[in-house]
C-alpha cells in the first residue's frame, strides 16, 4: 500500500470519525416533542413487549382485532412490525413473510403511513436487501423527516453498502433526534468499525441502560457487549455479558450462540456443543449450524460434523423461499469448509457486489485467495481493512494471503497481529494462526 493511499484513507477516516462522534460524546439531547408523539419508536414497541408479556400475545391480540376490522391501518402496520420482532425472536424466515404481507395491507389503506414504509426498510434489512432498504428508508424519511427510525433504516442500508460516511452521519442524526438503544448500538457498531473499542464499548453500555424493561432488547444489547468484549480476547467478561442476556431472556438463542463460542474458547469444547446444540434446537440458523459442525469437529467428532453441515443446504432453501439473501454467508461458510470453491467464488462475487462493504470484500479476497487469485485478493482486502477496523479475521484473512503469494515475513507479522488481539478468533482457523505464525 503506497504511502498517498495511506493518507488519503488516514484523511477518510479522520472525516467518519468526525461524523460518527458529533452528538454520542457530548451530553445526549432530548427527542423533540412533536418526533416521538408523531411516531412510535422501536424501542417504545418493544417495549410493550415486555409490558404484555410476549410478542406471540400481542401478535394474537392484533389478528383478533383485525379479523373484527380488517381496514384498521394502524393494527395492520403494527402486525406487520410484530412479526419482524418474531422473527427475530424465532429465527422462522416465513414471518418476514406475513410483515411483508401486514405492511402492504397497511400501506393500501394509508399509502402516507411513515411507519409502514420504514417497516418495509427494515424488513428489507433482515432479508439482506440493502438498495431496497435504503429506497425505503428514504421514502419513509421524506414523509417524516424528524422521526429517528428512518435514520437508522438508511444508516444501516448505508453501511452494508459501504458508504460508511453518510451512514456515521444519519447515526449521529438519529442520535440526536432521540437517544435510544437503537440509536446507542448503532453509534457503539460505528465506532467499532473505525477502529475505536473502548468507545464502541462505552456507546454500547449505553444502549444496555437504555433497554429498560424490554427483555429481548435488553439481552441483545447485553450480546453485542459481549461480542465487544470477545473481539479483543476479554474471555471472562464476554461470558458474563452472554450468560446475563440468556438470563434476561431465557433460552436466547443469540446469547448461546455467542456463548458457546467463548466457552470453545476457554478450551471447554465438549460442553460449548451441548450449548450450541441448544441454540440450533432454539433457532436453526446457518451459522448456528455451522459452528457446531466445527465444534464437532474440533473435538474429532467428524461424523456429527458433516451431518450438521449437510443442513446448511436445506437451511439456505428455506431462506431463499422466504426473500433473505445468503450469497455471501454460503459463500464464506463453502469457502471456509473447501466446499465447491469455484461455486462459491462466484457466490462471493454476487455478494459483494449486492452488499459492497468492508465484509463483502473481505469474503471476497478470501475466497479469491482460496482459488488462488491472491493478487486480485490482495486489492480487496485492502479495501476491507480500510477503515481500520480492528477484525482478527479479516487479519487472519490477509496473512493467508500474503503466505499464497510467498510473502511470509509479511503473512507471519499478519497473523501474530489477529492473535495478538484475540487468540481464540475462530474455532477454524485460530489454531491455523498460530502454527504459521510461529
Amino acid at each position: 500500500m503506497t504511502n498517498k493511499l495511506l493518507m488519503g484513507l488516514a484523511t477518510a477516516v479522520v472525516a467518519l470519525a468526525a461524523a460518527l462522534f458529533g452528538g454520542v460524546l457530548v451530553r445526549p439531547s432530548a427527542a423533540p416533542v412533536d418526533a416521538l408523539a408523531a411516531s412510535k419508536s422501536v424501542e417504545d414497541f418493544q417495549a410493550g413487549f415486555g409490558l404484555n408479556a410476549s410478542t406471540t400475545s400481542l401478535v394474537a391480540g392484533l389478528q383478533a382485532a383485525l379479523a373484527s376490522n380488517d381496514q384498521d391501518e394502524h393494527s395492520w402496520m403494527l402486525l406487520g412490525l410484530a412479526y419482524q420482532q418474531r422473527a427475530r425472536e424465532t429465527g422462522d424466515p416465513s414471518f418476514y413473510t406475513q410483515s411483508d404481507g401486514a405492511l402492504h395491507r397497511a400501506l393500501a389503506l394509508d399509502s402516507k403511513d411513515s411507519l409502514a414504509w420504514s417497516g418495509l426498510g427494515s424488513l428489507a434489512l433482515s432479508r439482506h436487501r440493502f438498495a431496497e432498504a435504503l429506497q425505503l428508508g428514504r421514502r419513509a424519511h421524506a414523509l417524516s423527516p424528524t422521526t429517528a427510525r428512518n435514520y437508522g433504516v438508511i444508516g444501516d442500508a448505508e453501511i452494508e453498502l459501504g458508504r460508511y460516511g453518510a451512514a456515521f452521519h444519519d447515526f449521529d442524526t438519529m442520535n440526536r433526534l432521540q437517544p435510544s438503544l437503537s440509536s446507542y448500538a448503532r453509534v457503539s457498531y460505528g465506532r467499532e468499525l473505525i477502529g475505536r473499542t473502548a468507545g464502541a464499548v462505552r456507546a454500547m453500555k449505553l444502549a444496555v441502560d437504555a433497554a429498560t424493561d424490554a427483555t429481548e432488547p435488553t439481552a441483545w444489547t447485553h450480546v453485542q457487549l459481549g461480542k465487544l468484549y470477545f473481539g479483543h480476547g476479554r474471555l471472562g467478561a464476554a461470558v458474563r455479558e452472554f450468560r446475563l442476556a440468556d438470563a434476561t431472556f431465557p433460552n436466547y438463542a443469540n446469547a448461546l450462540d455467542a456463548l458457546a463460542v467463548a466457552v470453545a474458547a476457554q478450551g471447554r469444547v465438549r460442553q460449548a456443543a451441548a450449548i450450541e446444540r441448544r441454540a440450533v434446537a432454539l433457532i436453526p440458523l446457518p451459522q448456528y449450524v455451522a459452528t457446531l459442525g466445527d465444534l464437532y469437529a474440533a473435538e474429532g467428532r467428524h461424523v456429527l460434523a458433516r451431518r450438521e453441515y449437510a443442513l446448511i443446504g436445506a437451511i439456505e432453501r428455506l431462506l431463499r423461499a422466504n426473500g433473505v439473501r445468503v450469497d455471501l454467508e454460503i459463500a464464506l461458510f463453502d469457502v471456509d469448509h473447501g466446499i465447491r470453491l469455484r461455486h462459491a467464488l462466484e457466490l462471493a462475487r454476487i455478494g459483494q457486489s449486492e452488499r459492497p462493504s468492508i465484509d463483502g470484500d473481505d469474503v471476497l479476497a478470501w475466497a479469491l485467495a482460496r482459488n488462488g487469485s491472491c493478487r486480485e485478493a490482495v486489492a480487496y482486502s485492502n479495501r476491507a481493512l480500510r477503515l481500520g477496523t480492528q477484525d482478527a479475521l479479516k487479519f487472519f484473512h490477509r496473512g493467508m494471503i500474503e503466505r499464497c503469494l510467498g510473502n511470509d515475513i509479511a503473512a507471519g507479522s499478519w497473523f501474530r497481529r489477529a492473535l495478538a488481539l484475540n487468540p481464540h478468533f475462530s474455532i477454524l482457523w485460530s489454531p491455523v494462526a498460530a502454527r504459521y505464525a510461529a
